[in-house]
């Protein structure tokens, strides 16, 4: 299946991209997707614990995937 991948702030500035696809099996959860993402050239140097979304609704880790899905990796905000 194909799930559609948003980077946002530092991730999309590290890995020169604000969105691509990626294909998956059956049943991969939104945090292979983090995984993948994590494994790509230059990601050590990105926040390790995002927030992740699927379909503009904050999601666990473990949220099972459904084919065309966007899955939004969102690092850490501070404000003040």
């Amino acid at each position: 299946m194909t799930v559609n991948v948003l980077l946002f702030a530092s991730y999309a500035d590290v890995l020169g991209t604000n969105q691509f696809e990626l294909e998956l099996d059956s049943g991969a959860t939104a945090g292979d997707v983090l995984g993948h993402v994590q494994s790509m050239p230059g990601a050590r140097r990105l926040p390790q614990n995002p927030l992740l979304a699927v379909n503009e609704r904050y999601a666990r880790r473990d949220k099972v995937l459904e084919a065309g899905d966007a899955v939004a990796i969102i690092p850490p905000v501070a404000g003040g």
